[in-house]
């Protein structure tokens, strides 16, 4: 018996899971033995706070999106990097649009429903991983509310730079992000203000996900507002262009290379 959950692939297990439900194929996690199990994802913010989706909506396709999808799929040009493409979803929509596009993500586990789902092209690793593979593209999308990944003031300039080593001339990021402020939420508001004791912004959230047994590692993740999004790109190669803001609090940052 171990005293806490085991480290492991967290979405690639649950993703599997949430495939068998959605298709009846493979194991899935049942209840009394009989009846399939909602797969439901657990984040952990590190004040304590434990919040739980399902995760079906990983297999949506596009008549079951938000808008905002929808937009940011109609900019996709050129050769395209989907950066934590997940179940595959905005990869899978892109392909039949004809957009040359490749997915990357660090599960394993995520790449195998990708492909079972029929995402043709695939990647095992980090944006800097990528760097070496010597592959240039177009169009970068962190969709999902992906734009977290820039993790903070650190990490912000890393990806950017990354990202910029990765780019064509006149290459594009589109990122969907989550304005965190308007709340009223005193566990939320509560946590912004830690956060700036602390030396970070607001919504720089320290979380782990959690399925069954599984849990990842910490990690920080960035729901941030333009104005503080738009702070972390100056000094980078990339200049913000456009935030559409239609479904605010949600919102796609668009970036640009300089020169």
């Amino acid at each position: 018996m171990t005293s806490g959950p085991q480290i492991g692939d967290v979405v690639g297990e649950l993703l599997r899971d949430t495939l068998a439900v959605a298709t009846g194929v493979g194991p899935r996690p049942m209840v009394g033995g009989r009846l399939p199990r909602p797969v439901i994802e657990i984040i952990e913010r590190d004040d304590g706070l434990i919040n739980g989706a399902p995760a079906a909506h990983y297999l949506d396709g596009p008549a079951d999106w938000q808008p905002y999808d929808h937009r940011a799929v109609e900019r996709a040009r050129g050769e395209t990097l989907d950066i934590g493409v997940g179940a595959g979803r905005i990869a899978l929509r892109l392909q039949e649009l004809g957009v040359p596009v490749t997915g990357l993500d660090t599960s394993l586990g995520a790449l195998k429903v990708c492909r079972y789902r029929g995402v043709h092209r695939l990647v095992h690793g980090t944006v800097d991983d990528h760097v070496a593979d010597g592959h240039r593209y177009d169009t970068f999308l962190l969709l999902g509310n992906n734009l977290g990944l820039f993790e903070g003031r650190e990490r912000a300039p890393e990806l950017l730079a990354a990202l910029a080593a990765l780019a064509r001339p006149g290459a594009q990021i589109i990122a969907h992000g989550t304005d965190p402020y308007g709340t009223r939420d005193p566990v939320h508001t509560g946590y912004h203000e830690l956060n700036r004791r602390r030396g970070r912004l607001g919504g720089q959230l320290r979380l782990r996900l959690r399925y069954r047994e599984l849990a990842t590692d910490w990690f920080d993740y960035l729901v941030c507002s333009p104005t503080e999004f738009a702070e972390l790109v100056q000094g980078s190669a990339w200049r913000l262009t456009d935030v559409d803001d239609r479904d605010a609090p949600y919102y796609l940052a668009t970036l640009r290379l300089a020169g």
